[in-house]
């Protein structure tokens, strides 16, 4: 008997409308469209203007998206994951709302939260209840709503992020497609160089720390920079070399859209030709969860079933990881 592999079967996708350009942030922080492309690749980002709308609107609609192309019944849903940084509410799962709202009524749900791996690390969880055999469908969903933590006046992290959702469908797969190996990885030192100070049960929300803009993003560019080169890049080329992979037997790299100097860095250390990096940062920016999902929904016209990828991410925390997956299907 054939042994079961998670296979992404799937994908949707969805981006708010309203586009901030590097033109329009020029009227909002000291920066120019040269400054902020040199360093990061950013053209464009979107950005979820709705009032009262948050991550669920984001991730509801990716994983419609998903569904009506696919054309799959969402009562066939086993199990929705719902990677996010951003949830709708504390306490209350953000996962669990979407699951009703997109009619998977038998599905249970959770939020996973590992920042800018959250998706990375739902590979992994979505793949390990595909082969338990208890599952058959596994609904993974990377949404961030990234403008609703971020100040516009800091021009550190303002030309950094954006909104947006992607979703896959994880099914079982006995053919030795879908995912082959994971390298996942994780250090409390990276605590103080990217988080949001107040908000949680250390430092609750007070007048006190609205006032001083603690509820933002912090980061420390430089610092998450330098790990985030090395520990892309080493888990990557880690990957390769223990599934015996060649520059020429990896089809894909599909790494986190945080910034194209990190991206091209862990390129080059895995030998990866440029047209072989899946890319859409220039019309995103950084959506954290989303960054991973939405490059398959852009490029999946281009995976030919039995491609191998490399999926890599890093995030606060500091979190990591890499990820080699064959792919399972052509497009229709």
């Amino acid at each position: 008997m054939n042994k079961i592999t998670a296979a992404i079967t799937a994908v949707g996708s969805y981006v708010p409308d309203y586009v901030l350009s590097n033109k329009v942030l020029e009227e909002l922080v000291e920066t120019n469209d040269e400054w902020i492309t040199s360093r990061t690749g950013i053209k464009e980002r979107r950005l979820l203007k709705e009032e009262g709308q948050g991550t669920s609107f984001l991730a509801i609609k990716a994983a419609q998206n998903l569904i009506e192309k696919a054309q799959i019944d969402p009562k066939e849903i086993d199990l929705v994951i719902m990677a996010t940084a951003t949830p709708d509410l504390l306490v209350a799962s953000t996962g669990v709302y979407v699951a009703t709202q997109i009619g998977a009524i038998n599905a249970f749900s959770y939020d996973l939260q590992a920042a800018c791996s959250s998706f990375l690390y739902g590979i992994s969880a979505a793949s390990a209840y595909i082969e338990s055999g208890r599952y058959k469908k596994v609904l993974l969903i990377g949404a961030d709503k990234m403008s609703s933590i971020i100040d516009y006046t800091d021009r550190a992290t303002c030309i950094i992020f954006g909104d947006g959702a992607g979703a896959v469908l994880f099914e079982p797969n006995s053919e030795g497609l879908g995912l082959q190996d994971e390298i996942l990885k994780s250090d409390g030192i990276g605590r103080e160089f990217l988080k949001i100070e107040a908000g949680g049960s250390i430092l609750p929300p007070s007048e006190e720390t609205v006032k001083n803009k603690q509820h933002y993003v912090f980061q420390d560019g430089k610092t998450v920079f330098k790990y985030a080169v090395s520990g892309m890049a080493d888990v990557s080329e880690k990957i390769m070399q223990r599934n015996n992979l060649s520059h020429d037997d990896v089809n894909w790299l599909v790494a986190h859209q945080a910034n194209k100097r990190i991206i091209d860095a862990t390129a080059n250390r895995m030998g990866i030709d440029e047209e072989k990096v899946l890319i859409n940062i220039h019309r995103y920016g950084n959506t954290t969860s989303a960054t991973l999902p939405l490059l398959l929904s852009d490029f999946e016209s281009q995976l030919k079933k039995g491609d191998n990828i490399i999926f890599a991410a890093f995030g606060g925390g500091f979190t990591w990881g890499a990820v080699y997956l064959k792919w399972a299907y052509d497009k229709k």
